[in-house]
C-alpha cells in the first residue's frame, strides 16, 4: 500500500507541475493576487509577495511547481498556521474548562450552602432549647462543622476519627456541665471516655451520623474533586505544543494551496481528519481513561439521593447532634450513676453549685427540611455535559477541520488533497498515537509519546480511582495527585485554631493538613471558613495526636 501511495503522490506532483506550467499570464498574475490579499490579511509585508508566479524549487514545504510564495512567506505562513491550529485548540478547550469550572462552582456553592445552612439552625435552635448545655459548649460544634468543611475541601483527616473525636470532647464538656458540684481531673475523664462505648451517652445518634457522613461527604467531595481535575486535565493538555512535523503538515493543508495559485480549493475532509489525527495523536491517547472518569463521575451522583444521600446528610447534620443532647438529658441519671460505678465517687467541688437537675428541661424538635430541587437540577445537567464531553478528545480532529480549517464538504476533485485540486485517496488513521504509524501525512514516532500528556492519564486513572471508592463509601486516602501546584487549590493551611486546638488535644487521629485541595476554590475557602495559612511547625505537630489515640472511644 505504500509503495502504492508513494506512486500517486508523484503523478498528483507532476500534474501540478504540469498545470502550472500551462496557466497562462493572466491566471499567474490573479492568482498571486489573492495571495497577496491574504498573506496581507494575517498582518505580513506585502513586499514580501512576488507580483507574478515564480519557480518553486525553493519551496520546502508546499509542492515545487510555479508558486507565488517565497521561502521567508512559505515559513511565515508555517508559523501562523501552527499558532492558529494552536489557538483553535486553546479556545476549543477553554469551552470545556469553562463547563466544568461552572460546574464545580455550582456544585460546590450548593454542598457549601448545605453545611451553613445546618450549622445555622443548630446556632439558631439549640440556645434556646437548652442554654448552658450549648452555650458552655458551642465551640465544640464550631470546631466540628470546621473539620467537615475542612474534610469536604480535600483535607487528609479520617471523617470517622473526626467524628468520634467530637463526640469524646462533647462528652466531656456536657458531663462537667451537668456535675459542677464534683471535681473532675483529667484521669476520671479519660475513664469516662474508656467507658463510652459502653455507656452510648448520646443514644445512637453517632452511630447513625457516622454511618451516612462517611458516605455523604465522601461522595460529595470526590464528585467535585473529580471536576476541578477534569478541568486541571484539559487545561495543561491544551498547552501541549505542536512538534515540527505537525507544523509541516498543517501549512501544507492550509496555505500551500494559495501558493500554488489555487486559493479556493478546501481541504479535502480525509485528507484534513489525517493531518490532524497526526498532530493529535497523543492527545487522543486521553480518551479511554477520560471516559473512565467521566463514567465514575455520572456513577457517583445516584450518591446524592435518598435518606443516606448527600443533600439530605450534609444539610441535616444537626438532626443527629439535637438527637444526641435529647438522649444525653434523657439519659443523665443513669449515665452518673454509671459512671460512678465505674470510674468511682469524684470529690466534691467545694467552689461549685449544686447539680444541674432542672436548668436544662428544654427538648430540642427540629424538622429535616424538604429538598428544593436544586441538586437534582444541578445533577441533572452535569449528567447531560458530562456525557456530551465523553469524546472530546478524539473528536478534535473532525472538530476542528470542520470548524477553523474550513474543510470541503465533499471529497471529490474540487477539494486540495496535499498536491493539487482532486480527490485524495489514502484511508483515514484510527485514532491515537500507535494508529499513526503508516499515517501519510505527518510523521509521528510512535515510540516517544508526550510526556505531559502521559501525565495527565496518569491524573484520570488516579482520580477515577478514587471515585469508584467513594462509590463504595470507602474514605479513601487523598494524596496530591497534582504534577504541579498551579490551580490546584490552597495547599497546606487550615484555620489557626483548628491548628491550635489539634496540638492541645489529649488525643486525636493522624491527619495531615489539606493534600488534594479542590482546583480553583482556595480563596473563597479562605472567606467562607477563616481559613490561614498554618506554620511549619502546625503540620510537623500534628503526628504528637498518634501518641495519644488509643485512648480515644470508637462511638460505633
Amino acid at each position: 500500500m505504500e509503495l502504492r501511495a508513494r506512486g500517486w503522490w508523484l503523478l498528483c506532483a507532476a500534474a501540478a507541475l504540469a498545470a502550472c506550467a500551462r496557466g497562462d499570464p493572466a491566471s499567474k498574475s490573479r492568482s498571486c493576487s489573492e495571495v497577496r490579499q491574504i498573506y496581507g490579511a494575517k498582518g505580513f509585508s506585502l513586499s514580501d509577495v512576488p507580483q507574478a508566479e515564480i519557480s518553486g524549487e525553493h519551496l520546502r514545504i508546499c509542492p515545487q511547481g510555479y508558486t507565488c510564495c517565497t521561502s521567508e512567506m512559505e515559513e511565515k505562513l508555517a508559523n501562523r498556521s501552527r499558532a492558529e491550529l494552536e489557538t483553535a485548540l486553546l479556545d476549543s478547550s477553554r469551552a470545556l474548562q469553562t463547563t466544568l469550572a461552572a460546574q464545580l462552582q455550582s456544585f460546590d456553592d450548593h454542598f457549601q450552602h448545605l453545611l451553613n445552612e445546618s450549622e445555622r439552625a443548630l446556632q439558631d435552635a439549640f440556645p434556646s432549647a437548652v442554654g448552658e448545655l450549648y452555650a458552655q459548649s458551642a465551640s465544640a460544634f464550631r470546631d466540628l462543622y470546621a473539620e467537615l468543611r475542612l474534610y469536604y475541601r480535600g483535607a487528609n483527616l479520617h471523617l470517622e476519627e473526626t467524628l468520634a473525636e467530637f463526640w469524646a470532647r462533647l462528652l466531656e464538656r456536657l458531663f462537667r456541665q451537668l456535675h459542677p458540684q464534683l471535681l473532675l481531673p483529667d484521669d476520671y475523664l479519660d475513664c469516662l471516655g474508656k467507658q463510652a462505648d459502653a455507656l452510648r451517652p448520646f443514644g445512637e445518634a453517632p452511630r447513625e451520623l457516622r454511618l451516612r457522613a462517611t458516605r455523604a461527604f465522601v461522595a460529595a467531595r470526590a464528585f467535585v474533586q473529580g471536576l476541578g481535575v477534569a478541568g486541571d486535565v484539559v487545561r495543561k493538555v491544551a498547552q501541549v505544543p505542536l512538534g515540527p512535523e505537525c507544523t509541516r503538515a498543517v501549512m501544507k493543508l492550509a496555505y500551500c494551496a494559495h501558493c500554488l495559485g489555487v486559493p479556493g480549493a478546501r481541504p479535502c475532509p480525509d485528507y484534513c481528519r489525517n493531518v490532524l489525527k497526526g498532530c493529535l495523536a497523543n492527545q487522543a491517547d486521553l480518551d479511554a481513561e477520560w471516559r473512565n472518569l467521566l463514567d465514575s463521575m455520572v456513577l457517583i451522583t445516584d450518591k446524592f439521593r435518598g435518606p443516606s444521600g448527600a443533600e439530605s446528610v450534609i444539610g441535616n447534620v444537626h438532626l443527629w447532634l439535637a438527637e444526641a443532647i435529647n438522649a444525653l438529658q434523657d439519659n443523665k441519671d443513669m449515665l452518673t450513676a454509671k459512671v460512678i460505678q465505674g470510674c468511682g465517687n469524684p470529690k466534691v467541688n467545694p467552689q461549685g453549685s449544686g447539680p444541674e437537675e432542672k436548668r436544662h428541661q428544654g427538648k430540642l424538635v427540629l424538622q429535616e427540611k424538604p429538598s428544593t430541587g436544586t441538586l437534582e437540577k444541578l445533577v441533572s445537567e452535569a449528567k447531560t455535559q458530562l456525557r456530551d464531553a465523553q469524546d472530546f478528545w478524539i473528536s478534535l480532529p473532525s472538530m476542528l477541520c470542520s470548524e477553523r480549517l474550513a474543510m470541503s464538504s465533499a471529497s471529490d476533485d474540487r477539494c486540495w488533497n496535499g498536491m493539487a485540486k482532486g480527490r485524495y485517496l489514502p484511508e483515514v488513521m484510527g485514532d491515537g498515537l500507535a494508529n499513526q504509524i503508516n499515517n501519510p501525512e505527518v510523521e509521528v514516532d510512535i515510540t516517544k509519546p508526550d510526556m505531559t500528556v502521559r501525565q495527565q492519564i496518569m491524573q484520570l486513572k488516579v482520580m477515577t480511582n478514587r471515585l469508584r471508592g467513594a462509590y463504595s463509601g470507602n474514605d479513601v486516602d487523598f494524596q496530591d495527585a497534582s504534577d504541579d501546584s498551579s490551580g490546584s487549590g490552597s495547599g497546606d493551611s487550615c484555620p489557626d485554631d483548628l491548628c491550635d486546638r489539634r496540638v492541645s488535644k489529649k488525643s486525636s487521629s493522624s491527619r495531615t493538613t489539606l493534600t488534594h485541595a479542590l482546583p480553583g476554590l482556595s480563596e473563597r475557602e479562605g472567606q467562607k471558613t477563616s481559613a490561614a495559612s498554618c506554620p511549619q511547625p502546625c503540620a510537623s505537630l500534628l503526628l504528637l495526636p498518634l501518641l495519644l489515640s488509643a485512648a480515644r472511644p470508637t462511638w460505633r
